[in-house]
């Protein structure tokens, strides 16, 4: 009973709210939707954003080339050398123009870059390393 006559009261209070919106012709809807368009700013690429982007590419290359280095290391298949050399070389080429985004910009995107690519690097410099560690243990 309770439940029935919650329901009641929840649909009459929301028939009678949406009576209350007032209803906006098509003209003036069509205005603003006008307006909106033509008065809408977007933020342009800085600096930063875009040696970002280039890092980022080439990040989710030496991270590939990683990935199927460390598979066949691990499967310790005829490819694997040959695999390790190219995610090293993928590698370098991310430190290096990760280096060259820094000392080739103002200090204060140098520290955006650093502080948004750089630990990320780190970390696949260190499996790298592991990864060839572990290599020459076998």
């Amino acid at each position: 009973m309770i439940t029935r006559s919650l329901l009641r009261a929840s649909c009459t209070y929301l028939r009678n709210s949406v009576r209350a919106i007032p209803q906006l012709s098509v003209q003036a809807a069509s205005q603003r939707r006008a307006w909106s368009i033509s008065r809408r700013d977007y933020a342009s690429k800085t600096e930063a954003d875009s040696k970002l982007e280039e890092l980022q590419e080439l990040y989710a290359t030496a991270k590939d080339e990683f990935e199927i280095a460390s598979e066949e290391t691990e499967k310790k298949t005829v490819y694997a050398a040959d695999d390790r050399m190219a995610a090293q070389e993928e590698l370098q080429k991310l430190k290096a123009a990760f280096n060259d985004a820094i000392q080739n910009s103002t200090p204060e995107v140098g520290a955006e870059i650093k502080a948004r690519v750089g630990q990320r690097i780190r970390e696949l410099d260190r499996a790298v390393e592991a990864m060839e560690e572990m290599a020459m243990e076998d």
